[in-house]
């Protein structure tokens, strides 16, 4: 009895443990593909999950930040969804590529054309985004996931370093540090200019060696020929001298 009820004890520990310590992942999310370099460009994509089990999502709204707004933001098109992309005119102006602009977006919608996200599912939403901010750390969106019930579920909320993740977080980007250069694109170029360079090698290599094939094969060829010209002469010789001893018997 002593033993059983010890036992029970410590599945019933282990099971609120587990409850305590387990993570919720059905966040909305969003992460860089590659890197997301301070004062460069990137592609980020929002990851929606969908959190019920009774109702698809149907519409995503993102809001960009207004404290380092973005000059240049381009969706992608995402199959069964329409977007649309909402600007706002700025307090103060920026500058790209040596233009004045006084206007940015604000706000991307995505609304479902058919069911959506439907339980036990996500979708990724992939934007462009750019120039990042040279003097922040990270940039906070905020969005609403609206499911075909007509819920909303604002992720709105800001993490605070050094405290709980709040039940319902915005999702934030992490920049990284600019290269050396101060292009967040300079080690893409190089990467770029480096497999160009193996890719011509590899080409003068597999040119060479084709060369090098064709002549091997012509010299083999040649050998060939001259070892057959050189039995086919001396079957004539033979021949010949057959031919003599012959006539002279007759």
């Amino acid at each position: 009895m002593k033993a059983s009820r010890i036992a029970a004890a410590g599945a019933v520990a282990g099971v609120a443990v587990l409850a305590v310590s387990t993570p919720c992942f059905a966040h909305v999310t969003v992460q860089p593909e590659g890197e997301a370099a301070k004062g460069g460009y990137a592609v980020v994509g929002f990851k929606v999950p969908n959190e019920r089990d009774n109702a698809s999502t149907t519409k995503v709204e993102v809001t960009f930040p207004t404290d380092h707004p973005l000059a240049s933001v381009m969706p992608q098109p995402v199959e069964g969804w329409d977007i649309e992309v909402s600007k706002a005119k700025l307090d103060k102006p920026l500058e790209m590529h040596g233009e004045k602009i006084n206007e940015a977006v604000s706000k991307v919608t995505w609304t479902a054309k058919g069911d959506g996200i439907e339980p036990g599912f996500f979708q990724k939403f992939p934007v462009s985004v750019g120039s990042l901010p040279e003097d922040a750390d990270e940039l906070v969106f905020k969005a609403l996931q609206t499911y075909s019930n007509k819920e909303v579920v604002r992720w709105i909320e800001v993490p605070q370093e050094g405290q709980e993740e709040p039940d319902n977080p915005a999702p934030v980007l992490a920049l990284s540090e600019a290269s050396d250069d101060g292009h967040s694109h300079g080690a893409s170029d190089d990467d770029r200019a480096d497999d160009a360079a193996e890719a011509e090698n590899a080409a003068a290599e597999t040119s060479a060696a084709s060369d090098e094939g064709d002549s091997g094969g012509t010299d083999t060829t040649a050998r060939v020929l001259g070892v057959v010209g050189i039995v086919v002469g001396a079957a004539g010789v033979a021949y010949g001298v057959l031919a003599g001893r012959r006539r002279t018997t007759v």
